[in-house]
């Protein structure tokens, strides 16, 4: 993820600057992945190569080479607050925020995947390894960390909240109405009651799921849902009515769509 967020290029930067890393001739080139510089020259640093189990799917191993350290010797010689690279690459993106709290162009830089719930993920750790959802609030974060050309854009989400807790859900929404604010537009496909309820306009399909489903049952504002709709969806909405006795629903003037 951090690549993704374009925080590792400042990364490298540091690194690059530290008196280990001038007097070895290190620059930032030789701590990148897509260079033979520094990385590990066997895994071609990821850490791992693959074993041919003939009529069997390739297992993967940690590579002799490096050890699972990705970069070469003298690369992971270089240290920055007593972490080499390849340490450094193993903490979550929490972690760095609180080690990186000086560096404040690089916290901007993470600060958007902590923002969407992916706080918890290592800095290094491969997109290969994420779920559907957390590689579409991946995604996500890389449009937060720049800055739009277009005068408003449309943000189609399948199951953005697979695997969150309730806590990353809340700041999940946070983040998407940030979008809103911006002036785009979000669709998301949600079983999620904690999002759906928030939505601004419901796009309600069944009656049933699977075979039994495939019908418009419900398309409008949230907040004017049928009390006597029947509908699974309207059903479990109904239950989680806020104390005043509506949905819990965002401001008319937003735009996101469930």
């Amino acid at each position: 993820p951090v690549t993704y967020v374009k925080a590792y290029d400042e990364i490298r930067k540091l690194y690059a600057s530290t008196p280990d890393a001038r007097r070895r001739g290190i620059t930032a080139g030789h701590f990148s992945f897509n260079t033979d510089r520094g990385r590990c020259p066997e895994c071609r640093g990821t850490g791992e190569t693959e074993v041919d189990m003939q009529f069997m799917a390739p297992v993967a191993v940690v590579c002799d080479g490096c050890q699972g350290h990705r970069f070469k010797p003298e690369v992971l010689a270089v240290r920055w607050q007593g972490r080499d690279i390849s340490e450094l690459l193993r903490v979550t993106v929490d972690e760095a925020l609180e080690l990186f709290a000086a560096h404040r162009p690089l916290v901007r830089k993470l600060r958007v995947l902590a923002d969407v719930g992916l706080g918890y993920l290592r800095l290094g750790q491969s997109t290969s390894t994420l779920s559907g959802g957390e590689a579409q609030r991946l995604k996500l974060a890389s449009f937060l960390g720049k800055r739009s050309q277009a005068s408003s854009r449309l943000f189609l989400f399948d199951e953005p909240t697979t695997g969150l807790h309730l806590s990353d859900i809340d700041l999940l929404y946070r983040t998407l109405r940030r979008l809103i604010s911006a002036g785009d537009s979000v669709l998301v496909v949600e079983h999620s009651l904690e999002l759906v309820a928030r939505a601004d306009w419901l796009i309600d399909l069944g009656p049933g799921g699977g075979n039994e489903g495939g019908s418009l049952v419900y398309c409008g504002a949230l907040r004017r849902l049928p009390y006597d709709l029947d509908s699974p969806t309207a059903v479990a909405l109904r239950r989680i009515q806020s104390p005043e006795g509506g949905v819990r629903a965002a401001p008319e003037e937003a735009c996101m769509v469930s």
